[in-house]
């Protein structure tokens, strides 16, 4: 733990990579966990185009459900620590996997959104987006072509400018915080590799080993949300 606070100390350039484990500690299911079933459906079996064309409704009420377990979470400690390290440390960077808006509540400001925003609409037709609102029915574009969640789905390719900064920052970092993620869903799995081989320190915490953890500088076992304000001194 020593060490890391050092290498975070003398670091002029700090990336964050976070993922779904650390808002699965404010209560919002994982995809892969124990709490990532709907309806006995798999989550990467509704997370697709190919789902959106079989049954929006079904898609769509999936996510209205999901929006509604966000809207009622809160930040947890790991979010507000890693708030806090953005206002200490100017050449810090944010990137998340997640599509909640946790991180934002907690005041990060300097974030990249890999995976896009769950309370946005995207238009399958003119891709114009918008804030999600609630309706009873298909929503549609002034266009006329139907909007769907604002996200990334499985087989999608990540948004084109915001991957490129997340590369571009984790190139330049001198430590690379990885908090809460699997390390199976590319290509945002490839960031942290990427930091090892540009020289950075690559920090892990997580509950469990991951593919990342015989890799990396340091691995610390454990919740975000203890570890985080530990490793900052905020306790």
């Amino acid at each position: 733990m020593e060490q890391a606070r050092e290498w975070l100390r003398k670091a002029e350039r700090i990336v964050a990579l976070t993922g779904a484990g650390i808002s699965a500690e404010s209560a919002i299911p994982t995809f892969r966990g124990a709490g990532g079933l709907w309806r006995n459906y798999r989550a990467e079996d509704l997370a697709t185009p190919e789902a959106f064309s079989r049954d929006p409704r079904l898609v769509r009420e999936w996510y209205e459900w999901r929006r509604d377990l966000i809207a009622e979470a809160q930040p947890n400690a790991a979010h507000y620590a890693l708030a806090e390290l953005e206002q200490r440390a100017p050449g810090f960077t944010l990137v998340t996997q997640n599509v909640d808006d946790l991180h934002e509540r907690a005041g990060s400001r300097r974030l990249l959104k890999l995976h896009g925003d769950i309370a946005t609409e995207r238009c399958q037709a003119c891709s114009r987006e918008r804030a999600r609102v609630r309706s009873a029915e298909l929503p549609r574009c002034e266009c006329g072509g139907l909007l769907r969640p604002g996200v990334v789905w499985f087989g999608e390719a990540l948004p084109w400018d915001i991957w490129r900064q997340s590369e571009e920052a984790v190139a330049r970092a001198s430590v690379v915080l990885v908090i809460g993620t699997s390390a199976v869903v590319y290509p945002a799995a490839g960031l942290a590799p990427a930091a090892v081989e540009a020289g950075a320190k690559v920090i892990e915490v997580n509950l469990e080993e991951t593919p990342y953890s015989g890799g990396v500088s340091l691995s610390l076992r454990g919740k975000a949300g203890e570890i985080l304000p530990r490793l900052l001194e905020l306790e």
